[in-house]
């Protein structure tokens, strides 16, 4: 099963910004953020199996995700270093507009 990833050079911001434009990829990004790698059919449960497919698609051509293929399934993790080297403080200020966005009026982030 092979699968295309842009190389850190073809990353283009066009890319990055819609592949973030989506909420349930927001959501992917974030958790991948905390680290690690996670099985693709674990990151959004209930969802069905063609809009996962789409939304790996736009993630991975969009340089945010590596999907590395492990016996039948794909494992997921986010292409941090990369984003940074090629659009730094980007994520950071993704991750930190995301984590303001969900909190409810008159609360505090926590940090």
């Amino acid at each position: 099963m092979a699968v295309h990833h842009p190389t850190r050079e073809q990353i283009q911001l066009e890319a990055v910004f819609t592949a973030l434009s989506n909420p349930l990829r927001l959501r992917v990004v974030r958790t991948l953020a905390a680290g690690g790698e996670h099985p693709c059919g674990a990151l959004l449960v209930g969802v069905s199996k063609s809009t996962l497919t789409h939304h790996w698609r736009v993630l991975r051509e969009g340089g945010l995700i590596w999907q590395r293929p492990v016996g039948r399934e794909l494992l997921l993790s986010l292409r941090r270093e990369d984003l940074d080297a090629r659009f730094p403080g980007l994520l950071d200020a993704v991750l930190a507009a995301i984590d303001v966005a969900e909190v409810p009026d008159g609360m505090e982030p926590v940090a």
